[in-house]
């Protein structure tokens, strides 16, 4: 009789409800699928007809940045969350006041809380960004590296070091993040829109693309990130993924002025963005545009959601649950058929995880065995009720979810001190 480390029984597949499988997991990956499975197992999960699917992915959060609101006023969210979001750039120089008191002791305690509720909600791989600036300096690089390791094998974390007040307008930013790329960051995260000038968001992406070819790393930059449909970043971002040949290793966060784009523009964006083969991350629920996400899908661009901001100068909520995500997503995008449910939850699952360049990320034989156990028997119910999975696994390991628990249970909240910029 085969063995396994890890045996499912009676699990609903997506796409397969005549049915429940058995899903045999050995040696950090999927074994064995079949509608019953002779076998023994080291732990033995009934899934009892509920819902089996890949774990959740979170291509885009400022990790770094958890947990700060109550180490500001409102003045930075009330000028990004306002309707034409006409004021996006200042309210990032406000948010930025709070990096003045950045360091890695209290930073790290905020992460841990926050990885801790993914590994919960069953989000086992982030892509987590780290501001680096004068006034950040690279505290928060140490602290998601810290966290980087002490979370290997839950949750997977690629570290982005990110230029939030720019390359060309910040002295010294370009250093410091060459010193990021060296202390291990695993992408280049730009913002070039926040730049001054057309000639210096050229500039900017440039400068980051270097520092990818230098590092042989991939890039992942905030565009057009304001109410203002002249914004062009985006664009460029494109254009150099193709001239340096970086196409399925260059993403795209927010685009919020897509959503202003007039429609011949839009069809030219939509074509280099296929060109490039450059996938956007969207999050809806975290401003009052987004990128035009049925118009991208309807063109085969590769779109996913991202958790973005939790507790921060841009965003008040978040439990860094990816279904939950999806829910608030299903709602500011009218995406509430069967057919949209099931395009949203590839966006917190496969589209995610090729976005991040995961590679084989699937519920298949063979692949890697990450996976999440629901309590619901279709993707329409865990919708509906983004409730914590019965169970986690990430490489072919169960997470310890009262590991979890008591993890966040032991870190102070909020966690940052207070400065005197509040």
């Amino acid at each position: 009789m085969t063995t396994f480390d890890i045996l499912i029984r009676h699990a609903r597949l997506r796409n397969r409800a005549d049915t429940t499988y058995d899903i045999g997991v050995a040696d950090g990956k999927i074994a064995a699928l079949a509608p019953h499975l002779e076998a023994e197992a080291t732990v033995l999960l009934d899934a009892a007809g509920n819902l089996v699917t890949e774990s959740f992915v979170n291509p885009h959060l400022h990790l770094c940045k958890v947990y700060t609101l109550p180490m500001m006023d409102e003045l930075a969210l009330k000028d990004y969350h306002g309707e034409t979001m006409g004021k996006a750039m200042t309210a990032i120089e406000l948010a930025a006041r709070v990096k003045e008191g950045y360091d890695e002791s209290w930073i790290i305690r905020n992460v841990r809380k926050a990885v801790a509720l993914s590994a919960l909600y069953g989000g086992t791989h982030i892509r987590a960004f780290a501001d680096v600036d004068g006034k950040a300096r690279l505290e928060g690089v140490k602290a998601l590296l810290r966290a980087r390791s002490e979370f290997a094998g839950i949750v997977d974390i690629q570290v982005v070091a990110f230029a939030q007040d720019g390359l060309v307008r910040e002295p010294g930013a370009a250093d410091l993040m060459r010193q990021a790329m060296e202390m291990g960051a695993d992408v280049v995260g730009g913002i070039p829109w926040i730049e001054y000038t057309d000639a210096d968001i050229a500039r900017h992406v440039e400068i980051c693309f270097d520092l990818a070819e230098a590092f042989d790393k991939p890039v992942s930059m905030l565009v057009d990130d304001a109410g203002d449909p002249g914004l062009r970043s985006l664009e460029v971002m494109a254009v150099e993924t193709i001239r340096r040949g970086w196409q399925g290793r260059s993403l795209a966060h927010h685009a919020r002025a897509m959503a202003l784009y007039p429609q011949p523009y839009l069809q030219k964006v939509i074509a280099l963005l296929k060109k490039a083969d450059m996938g956007v991350v969207t999050d809806p629920h975290t401003g009052p545009l987004h990128a035009r996400v049925r118009e991208l899908l309807a063109e085969d661009v590769l779109v996913c959601l991202g958790m973005d901001d939790i507790s921060d100068a841009y965003y008040p909520y978040g439990r860094n649950n990816m279904l939950e995500v999806a829910f608030l997503a299903s709602h500011m995008l009218w995406m509430t058929t069967r057919a949209d449910m099931e395009i949203l939850y590839d966006m917190i699952t496969t589209r995610a995880a090729q976005a991040m360049g995961l590679g084989d990320f699937a519920l298949r034989e063979g692949a890697p065995a990450h996976l999440v156990v629901l309590d619901q028997p279709d993707v329409l119910e865990a919708l509906r009720y983004h409730a914590e999975p019965r169970h986690v696994i990430h490489g072919g390991r169960l997470i310890d979810k009262e590991q979890m628990r008591q993890l966040v249970a032991r870190q102070e909240w909020p966690a940052a001190p207070a400065t005197s910029s509040t």
